[in-house]
């Protein structure tokens, strides 16, 4: 054990669950060992909190609920429940972008279903932690929506007063106008963006931490030509699979079930052990 490490003083949670969409399943994030193939900001999280627990012998545990491609609707019709049932301490939960990214969506009538849970969740008196969307006025790609995202975040906002959430403030990351923090496919963060995420939420907590970003690649002005055939791919591998999928009604999260669903430690190697917390 570290000097660091037995002077670090432990925190309050002990219970984490994780609700919502590929945000916080981790999409971008790659790691073959684990549930989904991905890691994310989340078990960034949760491996923090279970080390420090472990260090003051205090049990600990972390379900992830998150499945990608969820909307509202669905975020809150199967995971809502099943976390409310583990009787959480902290909970996390970032949902709407897929609604938002429709031809049409009703703001108002969104955030009322998310008011809704949120005040589900509040009364568990569990912490809670729910996010504001990212700007997305640097990206040619995403801008036109730059309104619609604004409007969704005051709404957010006025719930989270009304309930006593904590907000992670995602629009005033300016960072993430950086695209070395994203993965290729442009909708979702890589592992520098999920491991900045988990700074921003463990410094949110106010809990002490070890984490740092991690180092980007050289930034680089890329030829007109390689520009060209950068986007190209893009279209081919991302943006169009995306629309295809809207178009029939499907979803990148069918057939997948929540990578944790219940109780889990982590390490920085993956699961460690189901627990019952």
């Amino acid at each position: 054990m570290s000097v660091r490490e037995a002077s670090t003083p432990p925190h309050p949670y002990r219970r984490f669950v994780a609700l919502g969409d590929s945000f916080t399943e981790g999409l971008g994030d790659p790691d073959p060992a684990r549930p989904n193939g991905v890691r994310g900001w989340a078990d960034r999280v949760a491996e923090v909190l279970g080390a420090q627990a472990s260090v003051h012998d205090e049990e600990f545990g972390y379900a992830n609920f998150a499945i990608r491609g969820r909307k509202m609707r669905g975020v809150l019709a199967e995971q809502l429940e099943p976390a409310i049932a583990l009787d959480p301490d902290l909970v996390t939960i970032y949902v709407g972008a897929n609604d938002i990214m429709r031809p049409r969506v009703d703001l108002d009538a969104l955030v009322e279903q998310y008011d809704a849970a949120l005040a589900r969740l509040a009364a568990n008196r569990a912490r809670l932690l729910v996010w504001t969307a990212f700007d997305p006025g640097g990206s040619a790609t995403y801008r036109l929506l730059r309104g619609r995202f604004a409007l969704y975040n005051e709404l957010v906002r006025e719930s989270a007063d009304r309930h006593g959430a904590t907000i992670v403030d995602y629009w005033r990351l300016r960072e993430y106008r950086d695209w070395r923090l994203w993965d290729e496919d442009r909708m979702h963060m890589g592992p520098a963006g999920h491991q900045r995420m988990a700074i921003e939420v463990l410094d949110t907590l106010g809990v002490e931490h070890d984490l740092r970003p991690l180092p980007l690649r050289e930034p680089t002005t890329p030829t007109r030509v390689e520009s060209l055939r950068t986007n190209a791919e893009w279209l081919r591998t991302s943006a169009a699979p995306w629309v295809h999928r809207r178009l029939t009604g499907r979803s990148s999260g069918d057939g997948l079930s929540p990578r944790y669903a219940t109780y889990t430690r982590l390490d920085a190697a993956g699961p460690v052990t189901a627990t019952r917390t």
